[in-house]
């Protein structure tokens, strides 16, 4: 079917595309980039993939900026916790943006109570599961949840289509593809 599910053919390739520059003679024409050029592509990779706007992304960044500890550690884990995130990572989507939707149509409770802001924060202890069986026999999320070649990462944990959040995300996968230290140093300059 072509889905963009982790460790997928079609996710790697996706993951490529997002390195590869733009314009239609790719690197061999262009300057030295800048730092500040390097620093936004990163910026734009992160958004990319979780499909925020510049807004939310600031605001991500804020958050983290005012606790203590690595801001690029705590921007990582406010973007993992979010919901429709969550609900990829669990494989209960095929996409982010169909994770989303899922949300936004209140087709997910959490905690047995019906969520429908895709960028909820949940904590460690919620229980994330469809609101109806109906769900489960829409097309796309039928044959996501008959693929058992699905990775869970290590802090959550998926039993009979019901995710639990165990402990909090680290971001080791994200930290391979986008450099969170530029993305924090664009937004600190």
């Amino acid at each position: 079917m072509g889905f963009k599910t982790p460790g997928s053919k079609s996710h790697a390739s996706l993951l490529k595309k997002i390195n590869i520059q733009p314009g239609q003679h790719g690197v061999s024409r262009r300057r030295k980039q800048s730092e500040q050029r390097k620093q936004l592509r990163e910026k734009q990779k992160l958004r990319f993939l979780y499909g925020i706007s510049n807004r939310q992304l600031k605001r991500y960044y804020n958050n983290a900026k005012i606790k203590k500890g690595n801001t690029s550690l705590l921007l990582i884990k406010y973007l993992e916790k979010r919901l429709d995130n969550v609900i990829y990572r669990l494989g209960l989507s095929p996409t982010k943006g169909s994770a989303r939707q899922l949300v936004s149509h209140k087709h997910i409770k959490v905690n047995n109570v019906v969520v429908n802001s895709p960028s909820y924060q949940v904590k460690i202890g919620d229980t994330i599961e469809f609101v109806s069986d109906k769900t489960k026999k829409i097309p796309y999320i039928d044959i996501q949840l008959s693929n058992k070649d699905i990775i869970v990462p290590k802090w959550l944990k998926l039993k009979n289509n019901k995710g639990e959040v165990v402990t909090e995300p680290t971001g080791e996968e994200l930290e391979r593809e986008v450099d969170l230290r530029s993305v924090v140093e664009f937004y600190s300059r």
